[in-house]
Order: structure tokens, then C-alpha cells, then sequence
């Protein structure tokens, strides 16, 4: 079975840019959303896949991905998938032990900046740098799931 455990945060500032690695391009939209789970669809760069992620909230869930063609996932996207897709730039950030991946989102969902960390533990410690903002693990407004049918830019403004 496999478990993916993330933890994910606002970003406060910019600072993260000082180590990041080259950002990647990712693409992605949902076929299928219910109360136990969802199946994505991702393209980045060349490489696509198919993923099934339990609807858990919190910061443990089952997660399964598996590659499919590009040009299958370019349809799909395309002609299967809710709107508006999920796009956004990912960058690996290197923290001592740990890579967090900081999410730099576009299109609807322009304006939100995430940082996530995957964890081989619940209660693994790990280092916070000083660009990470409130934990949102537990916030389903900002999962991807969630940004698909009500993006960011249209409820954001409303929580300050």
C-alpha cells in the first residue's frame, strides 16, 4: 500500500529562491472527485502520469501513481478533465535533510505560493526555514482538488 505523509504551508516571502533548483513546469486536472478520493491527471515536462489520492484530510493518505503516454494525458486533460486545470511551477528547495517542494500557481489560482515537505514519519522533525508561513495541511481549501472547483482568486481575498 502506499502512503504518501506531507505537510504543507503558506509561503511568507521570497527567501526560498536563494536555493532553489530549476522549477517545473505542471499541468494537471481531475477526473473524478468523490468522498474517498480523487484521480488526477499531470503532465511535467515529458513525463505524464495518473495518480489516485484518498481524500484523507490531514497529512496521511494513500496515494497511487502510475505513467501514462503524454499524448493520452494532453487528451484527457483536455477533453475529460474538470476546468479550470491546475497550473503551476514547482521548485525543489533543498533544507538540510529534507527537499520541500515550493508550488508558484498560475492561471486561477495565480497569487498562491505553497511549500510542501514529504515526511517518512507523522511525527518526523524537520527544519522550518524562515520563509515558511501557517501550516495548511489541514485546510482543504488548498488542496488541489479544492483549487479546481473554486480557485484561489476567487475566495482569498475573502479570508483577510
Amino acid at each position: 500500500m502506499a502512503t504518501e505523509i506531507e505537510r504543507k504551508f503558506l509561503v511568507r516571502n521570497s527567501n526560498w529562491r536563494e536555493n532553489a533548483g530549476e522549477g517545473k513546469a505542471i499541468r494537471q486536472g481531475y477526473l473524478a472527485g468523490s468522498k474517498k478520493g480523487s484521480v488526477r491527471i499531470r503532465i511535467c515536462g515529458e513525463e505524464a502520469t495518473l495518480n489516485i489520492k484518498s481524500a484523507t484530510l490531514g497529512i496521511r493518505r494513500l496515494e497511487y501513481d502510475y505513467p501514462i503516454p503524454r499524448l493520452d494525458a494532453v487528451e484527457m486533460l483536455e477533453l475529460l478533465c474538470n476546468k479550470p486545470p491546475i497550473e503551476k511551477i514547482r521548485y525543489p528547495v533543498p533544507v538540510a535533510d529534507h527537499v520541500w517542494e515550493v508550488d508558484v500557481f498560475s492561471g486561477a489560482n495565480e497569487g498562491l505560493i505553497v511549500a510542501e515537505i514529504e515526511l517518512a514519519d507523522e511525527n518526523e522533525s524537520f527544519s522550518r526555514p524562515d520563509w515558511i508561513g501557517e501550516e495548511v495541511s489541514h485546510d482543504p481549501r488548498y488542496y488541489n482538488t479544492w483549487l479546481v472547483t473554486r480557485p484561489y482568486r476567487e475566495w482569498h481575498d475573502e479570508s483577510c
